[in-house]
């Protein structure tokens, strides 16, 4: 099967090109950087052509609500039309759980816009929600960081492994189209306490403060905010586990 990952240098694109590599399947790693440029159309036909399934976890390059729009309606428009012409049988795409939750930052409206295209494009499709990655932790907790005091919710989420999206990305790709599924990490747990673990096994001293109206990206959470509906697929790498790794492979 001739598979095209879009995004497909990127934190999930690449690991998503190496299991469906590592799988049996012909992969193609499609960015700007091997000449192929979704917003301007550049590449796609040559691309996708001889493709069964195109996967789609390019980000926008700006969280700024009105650029972030621009990005996915323009790529969105390029994407479905170079498949339509190719005759790819499956779209596969990544976006966010709790999308219509997270509204009041407007990058969500835009990442809800791009879900909304799909489901309109006239090709079968399956959208893969994903909850926050273990990744991006750091970032969290960087964003709410003030001197030497970091504020954060106490609101439950279910972060995963990036390795884990990646997984239910690729699995998606070799199934029949399933419109929208969700996925989520092995542990439901407080913000606030996830970050106060991961500043403890990065020797960082901060002092976490769990304040209910801290926002997350300007966003006041509760906690259906970020978690998946029952029934979601859920990962396999717990926090502990992925701390492990990331320091193993911080000390080679």
């Amino acid at each position: 099967m001739k598979i095209v990952v879009i995004g497909g240098s990127g934190l999930i694109g690449s690991r998503v090109v190496t299991q469906l590599r590592q799988r049996g399947h012909e992969v193609i790693a499609a960015s700007p950087s091997t000449g192929v440029n979704t917003v301007t159309g550049e590449g796609l036909k040559e691309a996708f052509t001889g493709t069964d399934v195109v996967i789609d976890v390019a980000n926008s390059p700006s969280f700024e609500a009105e650029a972030a729009m621009r990005f996915f309606e323009a790529a969105g428009r390029n994407i479905f039309a170079a498949e339509k012409v190719a005759g790819v049988k499956l779209h596969v795409a990544l976006s966010v759980v709790g999308t219509e939750r997270l509204l009041d930052f407007g990058y969500f409206g835009a990442k809800l816009a791009q879900e909304r295209a799909i489901e309109n494009s006239g090709v079968p499709y399956t959208i893969v929600r994903a909850t926050q990655f273990f990744e991006f932790v750091g970032g969290i907790a960087q964003e709410a960081t003030q001197g030497n005091t970091v504020r954060v919710s106490p609101a439950k989420f279910q972060p995963m492994a990036a390795d884990d999206v990646a997984a239910a990305v690729a699995d998606a790709a070799l199934s029949p189209a399933k419109g929208m599924i969700e996925v989520g990490g092995p542990e439901l747990i407080s913000m606030d306490q996830l970050i106060r673990k991961y500043l403890a096994a990065k020797n960082d001293r901060k002092d976490v403060i769990t304040d209910p109206d801290a926002r997350y990206f300007g966003i006041r959470l509760d906690d259906r905010s970020l978690t998946p509906d029952a029934g979601a697929r859920l990962g396999s790498i717990t926090f502990h586990e992925w701390l492990r790794r990331d320091q193993t492979t911080a000390a080679a």
